[in-house]
């Protein structure tokens, strides 16, 4: 074994680097352990150091469990553009101007990400790719779409929001009426309540991506202008409790909400990430439901009625309902449970070596702010607090980390999302006991992963039996 100080530190930089971030007087390190006596508290102290050094070991470090694999997982589906040919980068990129100024930006060569598609078809969705993205802030591109009858094309001139009802004055809106009233803008989560459906079996596929099992969701800034002040100016009774919201499009997608959501912080979106909201998420104005399935989230939206009791329409009675285990169903469970995933390591990811690795994933909840998310690295049997990564906001997508010494072992790896009410993420069998096995929304099970001996990384559904 071999000792030193942080006076001298010794030659090698990465020596230089520990010492100076630890402040310890001593570290004991060997070719088994390379971190040497550090306690994982100062390895949280370390780390800006450390991922200098090349000790801490990420996402950029691993590889892909194989090329092909990789490449027919975000595969653009015949007939799909195809992204424009990168520009060659030169040695010296010091010595070459670079390429004019444009009128609209593109991404660097080297980051693709994309969408993975169902199936070509008007009652289709397409996903976000989780596992590639950083922050919080999904690009409007990659937002995850859900569609029952295609993208329309509505003209925005001829565009109107009819509210009609138990309302006093029934008014017609135009997009200019729209955008007259004074905006607002908040960050939450979109999310299809049949997203995670690929992990709701005790027998799910073990070659998934975290993309393909919850990528129906995504966080964006929607503006626009509250429902409370359209209520205001057509009147809306006191004692309305409901609302149908009926969409543009060719399945004249409708849903009931109760009016207590439409006066909180439901709001008429036109506007997403800077710039008008995308045709496939709804252009030129949807409604925007903070926290609650995306399916409510009517987009294209055409017609507000408002009533005294739920309009039962087609898209909540046939679909969008929770059958349950007894034979009855639960109807109106519009709020998405809080929910994590485990981002890195997951499939088709490699650990190529042993050491420090840090954990990576998303947690958001319907009901609020995310206050904990815990992670076990051996499939349940104890469990340590992640790393929140700011900003920590409500009925949004929270990004978590978390440092994890690999011995080699085999490992399955977990995550459990808290939220600001209490409410804890489940196990997938405490899940199935409460719903039953046809449930077909609603999924927020606990996702594992698992990490062979080898260090290729699978989704661990069997495993977590």
């Amino acid at each position: 074994m071999q000792e030193y100080t942080p006076t001298p530190c010794g030659d090698p930089m990465r020596e230089r680097k520990l010492c100076n971030f630890t402040g310890l007087t001593a570290v004991t390190r060997t070719p088994e352990n390379p971190m040497g006596n550090l306690s994982r508290r100062a390895m949280l102290g370390a780390t800006g150091g450390l991922i200098a050094g090349g000790l801490l070991k990420t996402q950029a470090d691993a590889i892909t469990l194989d090329e092909t694999t990789a490449t027919s997982i975000g595969a653009l589906p015949t007939g799909a553009p195809q992204p424009s040919a990168p520009q060659e980068a030169p040695q010296d990129p010091t010595k070459v101007i670079g390429r004019f100024t444009s009128d609209l930006g593109e991404r660097a060569p080297g980051e693709q990400p994309r969408r993975i598609i169902n199936r070509p078809s008007p009652s289709s969705s397409s996903r976000t790719p989780l596992q590639d993205l950083r922050g919080i802030i999904t690009p409007a591109d990659l937002h995850f779409e859900r569609h029952h009858a295609g993208i329309p094309a509505i003209d925005p001139e001829r565009y109107e929001l009819l509210i009609h009802g138990m309302v006093d004055r029934p008014m017609t809106f135009s997009l200019s009426d729209l955008k007259r009233y004074p905006a607002t803008s908040r960050l939450c989560f979109v999310e299809c309540s049949g997203n995670g459906g690929a992990a709701y079996r005790t027998n799910a596929a073990r070659e998934v991506t975290p993309q393909q099992i919850d990528g129906l969701t995504s966080t964006s800034e929607w503006t626009g202008v509250p429902l409370s002040t359209l209520l205001r100016e057509v009147g809306a009774h006191e004692d309305a409790t409901w609302l149908l919201a009926e969409g543009g499009d060719a399945a004249l997608m409708a849903r009931s909400v109760p009016m207590e959501k439409a006066w909180d912080d439901a709001m008429i979106g036109y506007g997403q990430n800077g710039e008008a909201i995308r045709p496939e998420q709804g252009y030129p104005a949807r409604l925007v439901l903070p926290g609650w399935e995306g399916n409510a989230q009517v987009k294209w939206i055409r017609r507000i009625e408002i009533s005294d009791q739920p309009f039962m329409t087609r898209d909540e009675t046939s679909k969008y309902t929770d059958p349950l285990a007894d034979g009855t169903a639960r109807q109106f469970s519009l709020v998405m449970d809080a929910k994590s995933t485990i981002t890195f390591p997951s499939y088709p990811n490699v650990l190529p070596e042993t050491g420090w690795w840090e954990i990576r994933g998303l947690a958001w909840s319907g009901r609020g702010k995310i206050t904990r998310v815990d992670v076990s690295t051996d499939g349940g049997d104890t469990w340590e607090p992640a790393e929140l990564q700011e900003p920590v906001l409500s009925k949004c997508h929270t990004r978590f980390r978390h440092l994890w010494n690999w011995d080699g072992g085999e490992a399955l790896l977990m995550s459990r999302a808290v939220d600001e009410t209490g409410y804890v993420q489940p196990a997938l069998k405490t899940l199935i006991d409460a719903r039953g096995e046809g449930t077909s929304y609603h999924y927020n099970s606990i996702r594992p992963w698992k990490v062979e001996s080898d260090g290729r990384v699978f989704f661990g559904q069997a495993e977590a039996q």
